[in-house]
C-alpha cells in the first residue's frame, strides 16, 4: 500500500529582490482606518478651529480688524512674540547643550537629570508659576525680585518649553555616526571645526523642529505666567492673558480674534521651520 504525500498548502514566504526571504509586514491601510482617523482629526482639531474662526468674524471683517488692532491687543501680541523668540533662542542654545551632555558624557546621576528634563511636561503649569513666584517674587529667599517683569516671563516660558529642543536633538545625537568626527580629528580639525562643520549640520533639522515647538508653545502659554507675569497691559500682559481679560469683560469676539492671530502665527512659524528643515535634510542627503 502506497501513501501519497499531502500537498503543501502553505503559501510560500515572499522573496526579496536578492532571492532571500523577507518577513511579511502590514503595509496597507483600510478605508475604514482612514475614515476613522479623518473623523477623529476633524472632531478634535478641525471643528474647534473652524468654530473659533467663525466666532472671530462674528462682527464681520471690520470687527475682526478693530479687535486685533486695538492698542492693548497689539501690545500683548508684540510682547508675546518677542518673549517667545527669546525663549526659543535660549532653548536652542541650552537645549542642544543639555542633549549633548546627556548623550556624549557619562556622570553619576545622569538618569535623574534625564528624568528631570520631562518634569515640565508632567507638572501643572500653574504650579510652575507659583514656584517661580515663591523664588523670584516679593518675598524672594534669594533676594531676586523679578515678578511683573519681562525677564520673569522669559524664565517661566523657558521652564515649560525646556524639553522640546532636548527631546528633538537627543535621539539624533544617539544615532549620529561618530566615525566622521573621529576622522576629522585625526586629520587635524579643531573641536570648533568639527562641531560647526559636521555636528551642527546633522543636528540642524531637529534643532529647528524643537525651536518651532518651543516657540509655538510659548505664544499660547497661560498657566506658567499667570502669577509671576503680573498681567500688566503694555508691559507684561501676554496674548493668552489678554484673551482671558476679553472673556471676563464679555467680549468673546475680540478674544476669538486674538486667538485666530495666535493660530496663524503658530502655523506660519511651524511651516517656515519645516521648509527650512526639509531643505537642510535634502542637502545633507546629497
Amino acid at each position: 500500500m502506497t501513501t501519497q504525500a499531502l500537498p503543501d498548502t502553505a503559501a510560500p514566504a515572499p522573496r526579496s529582490d536578492d532571492g532571500g526571504f523577507r518577513s511579511r509586514t502590514f503595509r496597507g491601510v483600510s478605508p475604514l482606518g482612514i475614515g476613522v482617523a479623518g473623523l477623529w482629526l476633524t472632531v478634535i482639531v478641525l471643528l474647534p478651529l473652524a468654530a473659533i474662526a467663525v466666532q472671530a468674524f462674528g462682527s464681520g471683517w471690520g470687527g475682526f480688524w478693530d479687535a486685533i488692532t486695538a492698542s492693548d491687543a497689539v501690545d500683548a501680541l508684540l510682547i508675546t512674540v518677542e518673549v517667545s523668540v527669546v525663549v526659543a533662542l535660549i532653548n536652542v542654545l541650552f537645549g542642544t547643550l543639555i542633549a549633548w551632555v546627556l548623550v556624549r558624557d557619562d556622570f553619576r546621576g545622569k538618569g535623574v537629570v534625564n528624568a528631570i528634563i520631562d518634569l515640565p511636561f508632567a507638572l501643572p503649569t500653574i504650579v510652575a508659576s507659583l514656584v517661580l513666584l515663591s523664588l523670584y517674587g516679593p518675598n524672594s529667599p534669594i533676594d531676586i525680585k523679578l515678578n511683573a517683569t519681562q525677564p520673569a516671563l522669559v524664565i517661566a516660558l523657558t521652564f515649560v518649553t525646556l524639553p522640546f529642543v532636548v527631546r528633538q536633538v537627543q535621539p539624533v545625537l544617539i544615532e549620529l555616526d561618530t566615525d566622521v568626527e573621529e576622522a576629522a580629528a585625526v586629520l587635524g580639525a579643531s573641536n570648533w571645526t568639527i562641531w560647526w562643520k559636521i555636528v551642527v549640520p546633522a543636528l540642524l533639522p531637529s534643532i529647528l523642529t524643537g525651536a518651532g515647538l518651543a516657540f509655538t508653545r510659548a505664544i499660547g502659554e497661560f498657566g506658567s505666567v499667570v502669577l509671576i507675569g503680573g498681567n500688566i497691559p503694555g508691559k507684561t500682559q501676554v496674548a493668552s492673558q489678554y484673551i482671558q481679560q476679553q472673556l471676563e469683560i464679555d467680549e468673546p469676539v475680540d478674544a476669538a480674534a486674538i486667538s485666530v492671530v495666535l493660530l496663524l502665527i503658530a502655523f506660519v512659524a511651524l511651516l517656515l521651520l519645516r521648509l527650512v528643515s526639509r531643505r537642510q535634510s535634502r542637502r545633507e542627503e546629497q
